[in-house]
C-alpha cells in the first residue's frame, strides 16, 4: 500500500462518519478488511511511519494544551484522533501544531472542555486484519524508528506555551469567556 492509498482509505473512511473520530475508525476497519492481507499489513506500515513523523515535542505540547494533560498514551490516542482527521490536517499539526489552533473543534473544545483522542483508530489494521483473515497480523519485520524526545519543555508553563505555541495557548492557557 502506498501512502496516497493510506490517505485515500482514511478520507473514505470520514465520508460518512460525521466528523467523529470513533466513526471513522470503525468505517476503516471496515473499509481496509475489504482487502488482501498484504494491503492490511502495508497499511499498518504506514501508520507506524506515520505516528513516529508526528511523535515530536511540539505536538505533544500542543495534545497537553488541548486536553489539559497527556500522558505517553494520551498522546498516542491523540495522534489516533489527528490520523482520524485527514491528510492534510495531520500533516499541517505535524509542521505547525499551533495550526490546530484553527480548527473549530479545537476552538469549540476551549470552552467545552472536549478532548481528543482515538485509541480505537490506532488498531484499525489490527481489528481489519483478524476480521479479514481471523487470525491475528504477523508481527512487524521492519520496524520504523521512534524519534528520541530529548528537547522536551515544561508543558505547564504559561509563558513558555505562549512563547511556542500562541495560538494555542490563547485558547488554553487562558480560555476565552462565553
Amino acid at each position: 500500500m502506498r501512502t496516497d492509498e493510506f490517505w485515500q482509505l482514511i478520507d473514505d473512511a470520514r465520508s460518512g462518519a460525521g466528523g467523529e473520530a470513533d466513526a471513522v475508525a470503525a468505517r476503516a476497519v471496515a473499509l481496509l478488511s475489504e482487502r488482501d492481507p498484504e494491503e492490511i499489513v502495508g497499511y499498518a506500515h504506514h501508520q507506524r511511519r506515520v505516528l513516529a513523523a508526528s511523535y515530536r515535542v511540539d505536538l505533544w505540547g500542543a495534545a497537553y494544551l488541548i486536553n489539559g494533560g497527556a500522558s505517553d498514551d494520551g498522546f498516542e490516542y491523540f495522534r489516533g484522533w489527528l490520523m482520524a482527521q485527514g491528510r492534510a490536517v495531520f500533516a499541517r499539526a505535524v509542521a505547525e501544531p499551533d495550526s490546530l489552533a484553527e480548527l473549530p473543534r479545537v476552538r469549540a473544545a476551549a470552552l467545552s472542555g472536549e478532548e481528543f483522542e482515538c485509541e480505537p483508530m490506532l488498531a484499525v489494521p489490527w481489528d481489519a486484519y483478524r476480521k479479514a483473515t481471523a487470525s491475528e497480523m504477523p508481527a512487524d519485520r521492519d520496524p520504523v524508528p521512534v524519534p528520541d524526545l530529548n528537547d522536551f519543555w515544561d508543558f505547564d508553563d504559561e509563558e513558555e506555551a505562549r512563547r511556542r505555541l500562541p495560538g494555542l495557548a490563547a485558547l488554553f492557557v487562558e480560555p476565552p469567556q462565553e
